[in-house]
C-alpha cells in the first residue's frame, strides 16, 4: 500500500510512491506494463531491491535474466551507478541504452539512501541528476521509497525534495538538445520530446 502518490503528471514530473510494506505493488505494475508493450525499462536501486524485483517478475511469469540479456530490462545498482549518470555522453556511448525505443520507463528506488543515513542534500542532488538524465531520454519516470517507520515530518520532507528534484535544472530548450546531440552522434536512438 502506498502512503503518498504525488506530483501531478507533466513534462517535468515524476510520480513518487512511498511504500509502507516491502512489496513493490505499483512499481511492479509500472515495470510489467512497460515490458508488455515493448518499452525498455531501467531500474536504479540497491542490490537487495533489484533481487526482490527480479523475484517478483519471475513470480509473474516473466524471465528477468532474458530481459536483462537483451537490454529490455536494465538494472543499475545504486549508489555505484550514480557517478556514471553525471556524464550522459559516456553512458550513452558505452551503456546499455542502445535499443530504438519510442519511450523508456525509468524506476528509481531510494530506500537504500533513506535507510543508510545519507545526507538529505546528497539525496536531493542524486535525485536531481537522475531526473535530468531520465528526462533527457524522454522516459516515463517513477520514484519509490520503502519507509515503514517514517515520521510525518520526514515523509513531507521526502515529498518536498522529490518535487524540487523532479523540476528541470536545465533550461527547457536544453533537454531536447541533449537527446538530439546523442542521437546525432549515433549513441542513442530515442524519440526526442517535443
Amino acid at each position: 500500500m502506498s502512503v503518498v502518490t504525488s506530483v501531478a503528471p507533466s513534462d517535468c514530473a515524476c510520480r513518487l510512491v512511498v511504500r509502507k510494506d516491502k512489496a513493490p505493488g505499483e512499481v511492479l505494475q509500472f515495470v510489467i506494463s512497460g515490458l508488455e508493450i515493448g518499452q525498455q525499462v531501467v531500474v536504479v536501486a540497491g542490490p537487495t531491491c533489484l533481487k526482490e524485483l527480479a523475484s517478483h517478475l519471475t513470480e509473474n511469469g516473466l524471465r528477468p535474466e532474458i530481459l536483462l540479456r537483451n537490454s529490455r530490462l536494465i538494472f543499475l545498482t545504486a549508489p555505484e551507478c550514480l557517478s556514471q549518470l553525471s556524464d550522459p555522453e559516456k553512458i550513452l556511448l558505452r551503456g546499455p541504452f542502445r535499443r530504438a525505443v519510442s519511450v523508456m520507463r525509468w524506476v528509481t528506488d531510494w530506500s537504500w539512501a533513506y535507510s543508510n543515513g545519507t545526507h538529505p542534500g546528497t539525496i536531493f542532488e542524486h535525485q536531481r541528476r537522475i531526473h535530468d538524465f531520465a528526462r533527457s531520454l524522454g522516459a516515463l519516470s517513477l520514484c519509490t521509497v520503502h519507509c515503514d517507520k517514517v515520521e510525518r515530518s520526514s515523509l513531507l520532507a521526502i515529498l518536498a525534495d522529490h518535487r524540487r528534484a523532479s523540476k528541470s535544472q536545465h533550461a527547457p530548450a536544453e533537454i531536447p538538445l541533449l537527446a538530439k546531440s546523442a542521437a546525432a552522434a549515433g549513441r542513442a536512438r530515442y524519440k526526442v520530446p517535443n
